[in-house]
């Protein structure tokens, strides 16, 4: 009987209201990001050069614009966007672009 007694305690504690605590997630940081217009008739190969490294970032179709995250850079680094032409005959860039949310970056 005792048993009884102390699963049917037992089973009206792990029933009853629980505390539950609601948080609200931490604000993301804004992402470096590059909106390239790729102008041409041929495709680019996008880089952010930043301390004297280029990081190739994504390959771009001809006459296409699109949005292009930025990884491993931080937000207000100081960088030069470079899109280099499939062929490798044409490089067009932007020295000095400080990184702080979206840039636009248009070729030719």
């Amino acid at each position: 009987m005792n048993r009884l007694m102390v699963a049917i305690l037992i089973s009206a504690a792990a029933c009853g209201p629980r505390e539950v605590e609601v948080r609200t997630a931490p604000s993301q940081p804004a992402q470096n990001a590059i909106q390239l217009t790729n102008g041409l008739s041929q495709g680019v190969n996008v880089y952010v050069n930043y301390n004297g490294n280029d990081q190739f970032v994504q390959q771009v179709r001809a006459n296409t614009a699109l949005r292009l995250p930025i990884a491993n850079i931080p937000q207000g680094a100081t960088v030069t966007l470079k899109a280099v032409t499939i062929d490798g005959t044409k490089t067009y860039s932007r020295p000095n672009i400080v990184l702080n949310g979206t840039v636009n970056f248009s070729v030719p």
